[in-house]
C-alpha cells in the first residue's frame, strides 16, 4: 500500500475511520505534527523573504531547516506507529494462559512506546519553534504560526499519553517522566505562541 504521505486526505480520513487498528492514534499525531511544522515552515519562510525582518533571517532560516527535518521524521514516525502495535495485537490473541504470555505482552507493550514517545519529542520541539515563528518571525503569519503551536501541543500530549498507557505496567521507566514533561515543555511553548496574538 503507499505511503500514508503519497495518499489522499480523502482516502486517509477514511482509512483512520474505519475498523481496523492503524492508521490509528499515533499515526494521526505524527501527521499533526507534520503539519504543525510545515506551518512554522511556511512562517519562517516568509519572514526570510521581507527585508524588514533581516536582522531574524539567520535565524529564520535555521528554524526553517529544522522544521523541514522535523516534518520528515514526522512521515517517518506516522508510517513507523502503522505496525508498531502488530506484536501487542499478536499476544492479545493468545489464550491467557499461553506460557510467556505475560512477558511477551509487557515486551511488545514496552516497544510500542517508543514511537509515539519520539512523536511526542518532535511535537514538543516543532511547538517551541513554532511559537518562536509567532513571536519573532512576520507578523503577517503570526495566526499560521500560533496554529503550528496549537496543532503541535496536541500532537505532543496526546501521543505522550498514548506512549504512557503502553507503559502502565512499568512503574518505574524512566520513559514515563519523559512522557510526561514533553507535553510540559509543548505547553509552554503554546502559551508564548498565544501571548504574541496578544502583543498586536
Amino acid at each position: 500500500m503507499d505511503a500514508l504521505a503519497d495518499r489522499s486526505l480523502g482516502q486517509l480520513l477514511e482509512q483512520v475511520a474505519a475498523e481496523s487498528p492503524s492508521p490509528g492514534g499515533g499515526s494521526s499525531c505524527a501527521l499533526a505534527c507534520a503539519l504543525a511544522a510545515g506551518l512554522a515552515e511556511m512562517a519562517a519562510g516568509f519572514t526570510l523573504a521581507r527585508d524588514e525582518y533581516a536582522e531574524r533571517h539567520e535565524r529564520m532560516a535555521a528554524l526553517r531547516a529544522r522544521a523541514g527535518e522535523l516534518r520528515s521524521r514526522a512521515l517517518e514516525l506516522a508510517e513507523e506507529e502503522l505496525h508498531v502495535y502488530e506484536a501487542v495485537l499478536d499476544a492479545l490473541r493468545e489464550p491467557e494462559a499461553a506460557p510467556g504470555r505475560a512477558q511477551r505482552l509487557d515486551a511488545a507493550l514496552s516497544d510500542a512506546a517508543d514511537s509515539p514517545l519520539a512523536v511526542a519529542r518532535a511535537a514538543a520541539e516543532v511547538a517551541e519553534l513554532a511559537a518562536e515563528a509567532a513571536r519573532t518571525g512576520n507578523r503577517n503569519l503570526r495566526g499560521d504560526a500560533v496554529a503550528g503551536a496549537l496543532l503541535a501541543e496536541a500532537a505532543c500530549t496526546a501521543a505522550a499519553r498514548l506512549a504512557d498507557i503502553n507503559l502502565a505496567g512499568r512503574t518505574s521507566d524512566p520513559r514515563r517522566d519523559e512522557a510526561s514533561e514533553l507535553p510540559a515543555r509543548a505547553l509552554q511553548a503554546r502559551l508564548m505562541a498565544l501571548s504574541s496574538t496578544r502583543e498586536v
